[in-house]
């Protein structure tokens, strides 16, 4: 049986694709990599994300989307439209296939138009969209097709987008430009400031994913070692940091995260707030693996939080879902 549906996760931070019958193939950094002035396509995925922060002169390591939602239409399609080609060349579609895009539930119109141009131009046959805290609810396996209210939490690289979902729509939505970016970012202007030493992204994503936490856990304080260029005498460096250095400096945008779920929860209808407090709040995307912001949402709202097992895929299986049962999910999509 030839296979012709695919789904996509356009993740500010990474890319993934789905294939029925299949499940994700393809799990790769959204970076481009392109040459000043000609813009030509020099690398796009992991070989690009390789570049960041190591690029000569003429070449720039890109990323199209930021905050979430598209900041560069040109490159964007030719990195979607790279995507599906790579997924596309390997397997015999006998029809073009039938894709679903997980996009921020804030898209406006242009940006839509430049994930249809793209995956159209890349051989789709009709494009739907899914807006990620839905496709997220679904692969996380919520009912959200019953009267039941169910709240997710998605926290991305470049957004935090917390939903009340019932009757197959989002009943309250809540998003913040605030994700996984925003803590690197936090990250390097506190090793600038306190140790004199100048990081790049990539080495700034490494000390969260490593070190970073959201709540103090008895006897798990780490260590660790980072290395960068002193910005007094210009020679490279290395520092030891503290965990709990970096969970004081992540505060910030960890507290616009916590306020985020509180406005959400004091917008959200009071029959379905009783649904919540029985059957707590869902937390996806690449932020939930951030260690001790369950414990940290569970105190400040008193709400049992359940992180999913792989919250990176949550958004990619839901579209996954929804293409296994067209009929069913029929009311969640956008064209």
């Amino acid at each position: 049986m030839p296979v012709n549906d695919i789904a996509v996760d356009l993740g500010t931070a990474n890319t993934l694709v789905y294939v029925k019958g299949e499940g994700i193939v393809l799990n790769e950094p959204s970076v481009v990599a392109v040459e000043r002035g000609t813009q030509r396509i020099l690398g796009i995925g992991l070989e690009a994300k390789r570049m960041l922060g190591r690029t000569p002169e003429n070449i720039e390591a890109v990323r199209p989307l930021k905050d979430g939602v598209i900041a560069d239409v040109d490159v964007t399609e030719m990195m979607l439209r790279h995507f599906l080609r790579q997924v596309t060349s390997k397997r015999i579609f006998r029809i073009k296939p039938r894709v679903i895009v997980g996009v921020p539930s804030g898209i406006t119109e242009l940006e839509r138009r430049a994930v249809r141009s793209s995956a159209m131009a890349a051989g789709a046959k009709a494009v739907y969209m899914v807006a990620e805290p839905t496709a997220a609810a679904i692969g996380v396996g919520l009912p959200i097709e019953t009267p039941t209210g169910n709240m997710v939490i998605d926290i991305g690289g470049g957004t935090t987008e917390i939903a009340v979902i019932a009757l197959s729509g989002i009943v309250s939505n809540t998003s913040i430009r605030v994700g996984g970016d925003e803590l690197d970012l936090a990250i390097v202007t506190f090793l600038r400031k306190n140790y004199n030493l100048l990081i790049g992204e990539p080495t700034a994503e490494a000390v969260k994913i490593q070190i970073g936490s959201a709540w103090a856990e008895e006897g798990d304080e780490r260590t660790m070692e980072v290395k960068g260029r002193d910005l007094v005498s210009g020679i490279p460096k290395t520092v030891t940091v503290h965990s709990q250095e970096i969970r004081e400096c992540i505060q910030e945008p960890i507290q616009a995260i916590v306020e985020a779920v509180r406005r959400a929860l004091e917008i959200t209808p009071p029959e379905l707030s009783s649904d919540i407090v029985d059957r707590g709040i869902v937390m996806t995307g690449g932020g939930a693996m951030i260690r001790g912001l369950d414990r940290l949402l569970t105190q400040e709202t008193n709400l049992p939080i359940h992180v999913d097992e792989e919250p990176l895929t949550c958004v990619v299986r839901g579209a996954g879902r929804i293409l296994d049962d067209l009929t069913k999910y029929r009311n969640v999509l956008t064209s």
